[in-house]
């Protein structure tokens, strides 16, 4: 009877191998693992939402806003480096291996902000920590994109966003005892060293890129990966389509909209209306999954440009709804509503498609020969805008006002609009190698 079962499962198996679409199930682990890096950056992010407020008690700089924007944004500078050299390392050394020496700063990074006894100490660990979350995304994005089935790739492409939303969220319900326990915004970075540590052990079991190997003309492992990877039948279609191979928009725009300025300062803004940080944050953490899991589910079904356009529009209501509570004319709980509700609006149409899309789509739709390098460069300016986010957002805020800041955001996302509905391609179902074609002719 369990030999009958057993025949019956290859049998499916070889099925939906024939069929023309490999089997999702072999990539998935390899692309989980990948993830950690993922959920690292989205925990570093978070991690000095709650805990920013006793840091620069504990070091001695509490109410200095350039400091406290230091510490947020020094992590981003360290980003920026590891980002511009990403493409270089991953291409270099491959993508399992650039997953592992990300790791090596975050541990070393986060075990120094952990032990800091002064605004330096910190300042120097978490500029090593923003080298690993620098290196991470891009290679998280390309890994993710060259080791997925055509069929799921969006899905999978999605993962990276929902480990992201679970990293902020565990940062941010991690330090909900910092305020009560003192010294406890040592143990939120101390944490943060065990997925790392994670994430360089599982690699070394995980798949390398077959592009990667099949760029280093390592014909043999390229075939041996593509096997692990989509079955044994798609190893010669997969390899001529390798062979027929040649071998930045909308991130800019996703950081100009504002979205790390709400995950970064979150509970200073909640402050400003009356709502506890904590209740706050846990809601933000929230919306933001829903939202990325939805995303997930809809990326193949309804495609990447129509997802990003709609993300951008809802954006762009949400600052408009968000400039309209901070009228005059609008006082007591409707502001407070108003307020809540479009912050909660703003984080849920980023999940839906200004979170997840960009990387994807340019893992998509840049060349094979340039793809990591290219990767780099976006990402780069990426780091370059969240790093004066991060360091001139509360001092922009105190000086001009949230109505201007919050409108200048909105402005920001009419412009996604648009640029996504005249210079975006659609990529659902087709493979890499399909769309380089395409985008050639």
């Amino acid at each position: 009877m369990h030999k009958r079962i057993a025949s019956k499962d290859r049998l499916s198996d070889l099925e939906r191998e024939l069929s023309g679409k490999p089997s999702w199930v072999h990539s998935l682990p390899h692309v989980l693992v990948a993830t950690i890096s993922s959920f690292l950056f989205g925990y570093h992010l978070g991690v000095v939402n709650d805990t920013l407020e006793t840091i620069s008690v504990d070091l001695g700089f509490t109410g200095n806003t350039i400091a406290e924007g230091l510490v947020v944004s020094t992590c981003l500078g360290g980003a920026f480096l590891g980002s511009l050299f990403s493409g270089t390392i991953s291409d270099g050394i491959g993508r399992r291996r650039a997953f592992q020496l990300c790791a090596l700063p975050m541990i070393i990074g986060a075990s120094l902000s952990a032990t800091a006894s002064c605004l330096g100490g910190m300042l120097l660990g978490r500029f090593l920590v923003g080298t690993g979350m620098g290196l991470g995304p891009p290679v998280a994005a390309l890994y993710v994109s060259e080791v997925s089935p055509a069929s799921v790739r969006g899905t999978y492409g999605s993962f990276p966003q929902i480990a992201t939303c679970l990293g902020l969220m565990s940062a941010l319900l991690i330090g909900i005892p910092t305020k009560d326990i003192d010294g406890w915004w040592r143990v939120c970075f101390w944490i943060s060293a065990i997925p790392a540590g994670l994430l360089a052990f599982l690699m070394e079991f995980s798949a390398e890129s077959p592009n990667w190997l099949f760029k280093k003309r390592r014909i043999s492992e390229t075939e041996e990966e593509l096997e692990k990877l989509f079955g044994a039948v798609h190893v010669r279609s997969t390899m001529d389509d390798l062979s027929n191979s040649g071998g930045a928009g909308d991130e800019f725009n996703a950081q100009l909209s504002g979205i790390n300025a709400i995950f970064y300062f979150s509970s200073a803004v909640f402050k400003t209306v009356g709502v506890a940080s904590n209740i706050g944050n846990i809601f933000i953490g929230i919306v933001n999954i829903s939202g990325s899991i939805i995303a997930t589910i809809l990326m193949d079904r309804l495609g990447r440009k129509l997802l990003l356009a709609w993300s951008f529009f809802g954006m762009g209501a949400a600052m408009g709804i968000q400039v309209g509570a901070g009228s005059s004319s609008v006082i007591g709980s409707v502001k407070l509503y108003m307020s809540v509700g479009s912050l909660l609006l703003f984080v849920l149409s980023f999940a839906l498609g200004a979170g997840p899309v960009p990387s994807l789509l340019l893992s998509e739709v840049l060349p094979m020969r340039i793809r990591a390098k290219a990767m780099a460069v976006c990402m780069a300016v990426h780091w370059v805008i969240n790093f004066f986010v991060g360091l001139l957002f509360l001092r922009v805020l105190e000086s001009v006002g949230a109505r201007i800041v919050y409108g200048v955001f909105g402005a920001w996302c009419c412009v996604g609009v648009v640029f996504v509905k005249r210079n975006v391609v659609e990529t659902k179902g087709k493979s890499l190698q399909e769309i380089e074609t395409s985008l050639m002719q």
